[in-house]
């Protein structure tokens, strides 16, 4: 029980009054009043974008310290509580839902109001006393949430992005790796899921790898975008209450804290006005989920059976699959990677409502793009990282892979530039009727010598460019004499 002496609450003032608040708590009323308005999802900022509005906020002091707009006192009080927001220390303080005011006024001031009481209890001071550190006039001098909010999204979008790169790389490797392990394994190709000419099942797997690499470059290329700043625009990107120096300092602060490539945008308005930065970095990463989902779907089907499906490759056996059917084991990982993946499409039409929903000086839909692109980064690359573990335990059914490419019918194709099209249909057509194989059918029809049958349907033979057999000519200039 608390004492006598001991306050439970502390009482703060804004615009709109006054509000008792928690005594201990380093957010203050303006928090306060948000998380009473917005009950929303009960989800939180996002770790890394509370990292960079601390970026922000520490290269914003340190800029109005060397203009001489903040005292060095004050300066350097709320450097040590911005770089400690930064380390995680106060993540539990940042309160206000995901889903709040437009704009981010109110993660903004919940971001100002934390560091300034921190502020406060560095130079000896008790929370909510803001004659020592005020949350608008000393963390927020010079700055507005309008040109604060996107620049902490663009920045915390690069600093997730980094995570990502690095297990799509492992993915890439992994499927490269299986690409050169099943090099010699041959398989049937599947067009519109029905038998195709051989392949390699190393093949396969080798295309994965360049689609999830291409992917990963259509993210680099959209994130430079994001390295274009409006910091220091302030309300409508005019720059008022700025000094004419600050734009720069504070942008050139923010590149050495963070470690990011930054620079100010030629216009302000337009960082603004136009959220097509964060625009392109959600289409690149929806994108990526379109190839997750069609690379998990291809595993999928696979590995299905074991004696009733495809059965070329065998997938790590994760878990049981069944509470009633004793021995099953599913693709869970594939599973994941496209319900993760439907997510990512899903926050992406999200971001493109709130981009497009801009009015005149302000888009002010801007949370709900911070939370979904911020949050489609990192469950992607959490996926990944177990889809990498996935890939790297697939082996190979050679026996059944080998039993599909001797029984396609569409190894006939190869037949084509030596008998033509049509006389190769028809053996096609028996092969299906009869069930029996199209080597079988051409050696009994005598079109081809059997070392010309021998060669010309050999599956390797097929599974790249080579040069027609001297027969294929031969034939084409009796046919010219005729």
């Amino acid at each position: 029980m608390a004492t006598a002496t001991q306050k439970l609450t502390r009482t703060e003032k804004d615009s709109l009054g006054v509000k008792e608040i928690p005594a201990s708590v380093y957010y203050g009323i303006q928090t306060a009043r948000a998380v009473e308005n917005f009950p929303i999802s009960g989800m939180r900022a996002h770790p890394t974008l509370i990292r960079a509005f601390g970026m922000v906020k520490e290269a914003a002091a340190e800029a109005n310290k060397e203009l001489g707009l903040l005292d060095e006192k004050r300066a350097n009080a709320i450097i040590q509580a911005a770089r400690e927001v930064q380390e995680g220390k106060w993540d539990k303080e940042f309160v206000v839902d995901v889903f709040q005011a437009g704009a981010g006024v109110s993660f903004h001031m919940n971001s100002n109001e934390v560091i300034a009481n921190r502020a406060v209890e560095i130079l000896g001071g008790a929370l909510g006393d803001y004659s020592v550190v005020h949350p608008n006039d000393h963390v927020n001098y010079g700055q507005s949430t309008n040109d604060v909010f996107p620049t902490g999204m663009r920045l915390g979008g690069l600093l997730e992005l980094e995570k990502l790169y690095s297990v799509m790389d492992s993915l890439a490797e992994e499927l490269a790796r299986k690409g050169k392990e099943f090099h010699d394994i041959l398989k049937s190709g599947r067009t519109h899921m029905q038998d195709a000419v051989p392949m390699r099942l190393g093949q396969e797997f080798a295309a994965y790898a360049g689609a999830v690499r291409r992917a990963k470059q259509a993210i680099r290329e959209a994130s430079e975008s994001l390295r274009e700043l409006g910091l220091g625009g302030s309300a409508v990107g005019t720059g008022i209450n700025t000094h004419p120096e600050y734009r720069a300092k504070a942008i050139k602060n923010l590149a050495r804290i963070s470690g990011q490539k930054l620079t100010p945008v030629d216009d302000m308005r337009y960082a603004m006005q136009s959220n097509f930065a964060m625009a392109r970095v959600s289409s690149a990463l929806r994108n990526l989920a379109l190839e997750v989902i069609r690379i998990a779907n291809d595993l999928r089907l696979l590995s299905s059976g074991p004696n009733t499906g495809f059965a070329e490759v065998n997938l790590p056996a994760l878990q049981p699959g069944s509470s009633i059917m004793p021995g099953k084991i599913n693709p869970v990982i594939p599973e994941l990677a496209a319900m993760v993946s439907f997510q990512v499409v899903g926050n992406d039409v999200a971001v493109a409502m709130a981009v497009q929903a801009g009015q005149l000086e302000l888009n002010v839909m801007m949370p709900t793009m911070a939370y979904s692109v911020m949050q489609s980064i990192t469950i992607l690359t959490n996926m990944l990282r177990q889809l990498s573990a996935c890939v790297a335990g697939i082996t190979a059914n050679k026996k059944r892979c080998e039993f599909y490419v001797q029984a396609t019918v569409s190894l006939a194709t190869a037949l084509n530039p030596y008998i033509g099209y049509a006389k190769a249909a028809e053996i096609a057509k028996e092969a299906v009727a009869t069930g029996r194989s199209i080597i079988e059918i051409a050696r009994e029809k005598k079109l081809l010598s059997e070392k010309e049958i021998n060669e010309i349907l050999d599956p390797v033979r097929m599974t790249e460019p080579v040069r027609p057999l001297a027969a294929a000519k031969h034939r084409e200039e009796v046919k010219s004499k005729k």
